[in-house]
């Protein structure tokens, strides 16, 4: 079989509907010959029903990053999925929550409990499902891709989900150091706005996505998720052997837009 995933084994978290980057990642994944396998928290039912408007059946495992339990069993659950002495090729990560008062304005009276849940979730997570695929991951070495939002300047409302996004990608870097002599890549896409069921939870995320509408050079569809998932299938993939502790910005080019 001929892709760019011909042979490779991907597990793919943060797929809700099939308007999320993550669902889109599974799909090119397939259609660039990738067997995938998906995590769903919380309504796994629901995941499964998405799951099959995908080109291939896919297993579905349960997996709450706050839950010790189901990382310390993740790589069994995996391998057992994928067959007996089968490695892992790519992990992608597109898990991000934070309380709703740790959004929309209220930066400053933001609990200290709700913004240990954005960080443990949204950038801790990084490094603990890593960790637990670990024993998956290092047989042949492979590329763990997160989902990121440009975490360089304060956005509108976005507050302690913004500082999540900054430790996600220094989660990043550190785990690229540690994890590079295992061949072990640790990239991020930092995507421009979806609008997905997750964005739905962020309060003034017309506003937010409204800089898109008039910044982005080359343009940006608020509605399509392919050109994220696309980038995140080309790190997953052989063409970036040595590319690692890396944020590849796939958002209309609103990221390097002056003032």
């Amino acid at each position: 079989m001929s892709g760019l995933l011909a042979g490779k084994n991907i597990l793919v978290t943060g797929v809700i509907t099939d308007a999320s980057i993550g669902f889109q990642v599974a799909r090119l994944a397939q259609e660039e010959g990738a067997e995938v396998v998906l995590t769903g928290f919380g309504r796994v039912s629901l995941v499964e029903r998405f799951a099959k408007r995908l080109p291939k059946p896919v297993p579905v495992i349960e997996l709450d990053v706050q839950n010790g339990e189901h990382l310390a069993t993740l790589a069994d659950r995996v391998a057992e999925q994928l067959g007996e002495g089968m490695t892992l090729d790519g992990v992608v990560h597109s898990i991000a929550f934070a309380p709703q008062d740790a959004l929309g304005g209220n930066f400053l009276e933001t609990p200290w409990e709700s913004v240990a849940t954005a960080v443990e979730v949204s950038a801790y997570s990084l490094k603990s499902l890593t960790m637990a695929l670990l024993p998956l991951l290092e047989r042949r070495g492979g590329s763990v891709v997160g989902m990121d939002f440009d975490a360089r300047v304060a956005w509108p409302k976005y507050d302690w989900m913004g500082v999540s996004k900054a430790a996600l990608e220094a989660t990043a870097r550190y785990l690229a150091r540690d994890l590079g002599e295992k061949n072990i890549r640790v990239n991020l896409v930092s995507a421009g706005p979806i609008k997905s069921m997750a964005a739905k939870s962020i309060p003034g995320f017309d506003e937010l996505a409204n800089v898109w509408n008039t910044r982005a050079p080359i343009g940006w569809d608020l509605s399509d998720a392919e050109p994220a998932a696309r980038g995140v299938v080309a790190l997953l993939s052989d063409w970036f052997p040595k590319t690692t502790g890396e944020v590849v910005h796939v958002d209309g080019g609103v990221h390097m837009m002056g003032a």
